[in-house]
Order: C-alpha cells, then structure tokens, then sequence
C-alpha cells in the first residue's frame, strides 16, 4: 500500500480521535461547572463563568436546537427577558438593574442550552453527577463547620454563628440547593439507573445530604424537602411496582430521619433546631416587604426595573412573585406562573407517562419542582442556579418518548 494511501486513511481516524478528545475536555468544562454550583459568595458566580464559556462555545459550534425546548417554556422565557427590558426603563439604578438583568438572562440561556445539550444518558451523567458530588462535599464541609471543626475559614461557612451555609452567601439557599441531590440520591437508591448506587454508600450520601438541610435551620427548606417527599412518595405509590420500592423508601426516609435527629441531639444542637423552628423576630419584616411589593406593583403597572427592589427598600423581596409582580408589573408575574405552572404540569406529565431524565428519575424531578415552587413564596430563588437546572432536567424528559 502506497505510503499517500495510507496517509489518506489515518486522516479521518486521526479528525474522530481529535473530536473525542475534544468532547472529553468539553465534558470536563462542563462537569467543573456544576460541581461549583454550590459557590456563590459573589455574582456572577465561579459556574456562572464556566457555565457561560461552555455554552458559548456549543453556541459557536453547534448552534442551538431550540427544537429540543418545549415551545411553551421558550416563549415565557423570551417575554420576561422582554418585560425585563421594558421595565428597566423605570429603574432608579440603571447599573444595578443591568447587572442582575445579564445574571438573569445568563440563567436563562444556561436553562436553554442544558436542555439542548444533555441528551446522553452520559452527559447527564456528568451534568447530575458533578452537582451531587459537588453538593455533598459542600454538605460535608459545612456540617463539620456547624459543629465546630477547626477549618480554614470556617466562619465564612456558617451563617448567624450556628447556621451551615457552605460557601453560599445565605443558609437558606444551602439548604434549597442539597434538596433536588438528596432527592435524586434518593429514587436512585431504589431505582438504580444514574449511578447505580447501592447500599451504605448510596445511604450515607443521602445522610449527608439530608443532614445538610438540617443544619441549615432553614425552616423554607424544612418545608421544601417536606412536600418534596410527600410528591415523590405519592407518585411512587401510584406506580405499579409501588409495594417494596414505598416501603424501601419510607425505610431509608426513617432511616435517614433517625440519624439526623441523633446527629442534632448528640451535638448539643437541640436547642438551636427548636428556637429555629418558631416564628422568627425577622418574619414582621418579612411580609412587610411582600407588602410593600404588591404597592410597588400597583403604583408602577410595568414595574420598577430589574434588580430593583433593594434600591428601593430596605429589605429582600423574600419571594420570586413578589419580586418579579414589582419589577416587571402584573404581566410580569403572568409570564412568570406560565413559566414555574407549565414547568410543573410537564414534571407532572412525566411522572405520569413514566418519563425520566436519561436515567434521573421523574418522580424526584417532580417532588424537587413542587418543593421549590413552595420554598418560592418565602425566598426569591430567581437567581437558584439549581431552580434553573432543575427546569432543564424536566424539561429534557418532556421531549422525550414515554418510558425511555
């Protein structure tokens, strides 16, 4: 064989290996991002930057398929980035309303491009996988914190003095952002697909998950995980095989519970978790806020402009429908129940038509959704990066054939 046959021959196997070794760096890029999803001290976040850069590098080499969004979700989406737009007339502070408009968008372009990206069983696999291994270790870390370990900057890891917030800037977000893992871990210990975790090692990731949430003193968290379990119990039990995969559920439910509650009692933390679970001084303050939203709403119907809220009070929204009915006025918050409402009837859709995620199970995608719609009305998650992560696994699995 001629030697220019040859060179004719290796080239194409040469241009295959090069892609794969490319696609291998992009899934590393990818994977860096999600697993420093629990990092956000300032915004932009860490992921916020990788998450772009990988995004836009599939932009400028693939392109979009916007085909694989469900129109309905794509179309709310592009109205409140048109009502943000329109609003940010209004603002009182255009720069602060630019920023937390282009972290907005960020988001929704991050949502967009996931939904279009992970259609692999692997590249789910790399998405989930990063963020649970990236929850758990921020979990392990903050627990040790809370309980006094002496880490390398451990102040910065707790919140209020007692509370585990992980390199979060609030405990309350800590908490939010384990439940969708801890969910996940959960259905996949008793549907193994993902990661086929089994045994002690898929339960003590649960444990650390679920003790996260507890040390967090979120008691909006408390109430996500709480009727996020209730969702994905009911869904489970509505199955056909619903017998032994309920009862393992409940068991390691228990199980987990149980240990948590050793955990606490042994750590002398007793205390902390019962003054966290009454009313709070800070609660007045709280739906005043709301209250003063729905006034802002009804003195300026188009709102008062992106990120605005804080320029014109003294506290936080505390909630994502107020936020956006006051910065994007009442169509704004039309667009946004459109948005959250769809997301949840195809979460539930697929749970229904037994559609999971590449392997993520519906029932835990269904249960996190309810759990952060709830966590909503008392905290603005606009700007969760989980929120939006959770939107794009549902709606991935929405596109796809029932029972795959």
């Amino acid at each position: 064989m001629s030697a220019s046959a040859v060179g004719f021959g290796t080239r194409p196997v040469a241009t295959v290996r090069a892609r794969v070794r490319g696609l291998s760096r992009y899934e590393r890029l990818v994977a860096l991002g999600f697993l420093l999803l629990g990092v956000v001290r300032v915004e932009p976040a860490p992921s916020d930057a990788l998450l772009a850069v990988a995004a836009v590098a599939w932009i400028g080499s693939r392109g979009f398929d916007l085909r694989r969004v469900p129109p309905a979700m794509l179309w709310t989406l592009v109205a409140l980035i048109a009502l943000n737009l329109v609003s940010a007339s209004q603002a009182v502070d255009l720069g602060i309303g630019m920023r937390y408009l282009g972290i907005t968008l960020n988001l929704f372009v991050l949502a967009i491009w996931l939904t279009t990206w992970a259609t692999t069983p692997r590249r789910v696999r790399v998405v989930v996988g990063a963020y649970v291994a990236g929850a758990a270790v921020s979990a392990g870390i903050a627990i040790l914190a809370a309980l006094g370990a002496p880490l390398p900057g451990r102040s910065t890891l707790i919140g209020e003095g007692v509370r585990a917030q992980g390199l979060f800037k609030d405990p309350n977000v800590f908490g939010a952002f384990l439940i969708p893992a801890a969910l996940i871990v959960l259905e996949e210990l008793v549907r193994p697909r993902l990661f086929r975790l089994r045994g002690w090692a898929g339960a003590a990731l649960l444990g650390l998950l679920v003790l996260g949430i507890v040390f967090a003193y979120s008691r909006a968290a408390w109430l996500d995980l709480g009727l996020a379990l209730v969702v994905m119990l009911g869904v489970m039990t509505a199955r056909a095989d619903a017998g032994p995969r309920v009862l393992v559920v409940l068991g390691l439910v228990l199980a987990v519970g149980a240990v948590a509650g050793a955990t606490v009692a042994l750590s002398g933390s007793a205390s902390v978790l019962r003054e966290r679970a009454q009313a709070q001084r800070y609660d007045t303050e709280r739906f005043a806020a709301q209250r003063s939203g729905i006034r802002l709403a009804e003195a300026h119907p188009l709102g008062i402009g992106p990120g605005q809220f804080e320029v014109v009070e003294p506290i936080a929204s505390h909630s994502i429908y107020v936020r956006v009915l006051s910065e994007q006025g009442v169509l704004g918050l039309a667009a946004l129940v459109a948005l959250l409402g769809g997301t949840l009837l195809l979460a539930a859709q697929n749970a229904l038509l037994g559609r999971d995620t590449y392997g993520v199970g519906s029932a835990a995608l269904l249960g996190a959704w309810c759990g952060l719609l709830a966590n909503s009305a008392f905290i603005d998650t606009l700007h969760w990066r989980h929120l939006w992560l959770v939107a794009a696994l549902v709606w991935i699995a929405a596109r796809r054939s029932p029972a795959r």
